[in-house]
């Protein structure tokens, strides 16, 4: 899998000075996605993704998080259709917030609203919705974005408490899923992991019931049940009309342990 894509050319903080005539203009497009095949993932989201998508985990040591796997290939989103709709019910946090997202001080304390000025959907030609009103004061769109942004990023600490829990408890194993198309090519994807099965069956009773009274049993099930959808998602590929369904992939057993 490859590293986290930033979605973002041009984020810089929001003033009223700068962006006291600005308008920002959302809709049904997620093109500004089409090239990452992956996405962070909240634990909150967890059912309503597992529900389409595989939830993985991704990162390094402190710093494994959740992700939605949007595509076996670096570079391609096989959720984003050629009109820039998206083709599945659930649309991932981290893309509905776009373009704003906060950027915090380096001790982590103090968040600054920031949005990408390179999202065609900013303009000060009076489409769509205004930040700052006549007066300089933040419209109701604005509060309802910093409102997300806040939630979002009380998600995000839940998040990282769970990953933390999972990785003491040793129960992440890294693991790689071959793909083989119709024509004979085979995909791989690494750089994952999944929670291992034995370990967590081999866990004390005294730890499983701490993991149930957090809720993360309940993610780790929806996690683990989630990976049924890695073949699924291979077989978009090709699968728009007009494209060769020679492209399309065959169903897949489940990933294997990586370097196996």
């Amino acid at each position: 899998m490859a590293k986290q894509l930033l979605i973002y050319e041009r984020a810089v903080p929001v003033s009223r000075q700068e962006h006291g005539k600005l308008c920002v203009k959302t809709g049904n497009n997620f093109s500004f996605a089409r090239d990452v095949n992956s996405v962070p993932l909240m634990a909150a989201e967890f059912a309503n993704a597992a529900a389409e998508c595989a939830v993985v985990f991704a990162g390094h040591g402190d710093d494994i998080i959740p992700v939605v796997l949007l595509g076996v290939r670096d570079g391609e989103n096989l959720f984003v259709n050629p009109d820039g709709s998206w083709g599945a019910r659930y649309v991932p946090a981290f893309l509905r917030r776009y373009p704003f997202v906060f950027s915090s001080s380096d001790d982590g304390t103090n968040f600054t609203l920031c949005v990408d000025e390179e999202f065609e959907g900013c303009n000060r030609k009076g489409r769509g919705e205004r930040l700052f009103d006549n007066d300089g004061e933040r419209t109701q769109y604005l509060q309802s974005v910093l409102g997300f942004l806040q939630a979002y990023q009380v998600q995000f600490q839940r998040t990282r408490a769970l990953t933390k829990r999972l990785n003491d408890l040793n129960l992440f194993e890294a693991m790689q899923a071959r793909f083989t198309l119709r024509d004979g090519k085979v995909l791989t994807l690494t750089g994952f992991f999944t929670v291992n099965r034995d370990r967590l069956r081999a866990l004390s009773a005294e730890q499983l019931a701490e993991l149930m009274r957090n809720d993360d049993l309940e993610l780790i099930y929806l996690h683990l049940q989630s990976m049924r959808h890695l073949s699924a998602t291979a077989e978009r590929i090709g699968a728009d009309a007009g494209d060769d369904k020679n492209n399309a992939a065959e169903p897949q057993t489940a990933p294997e342990p990586a370097g196996a």
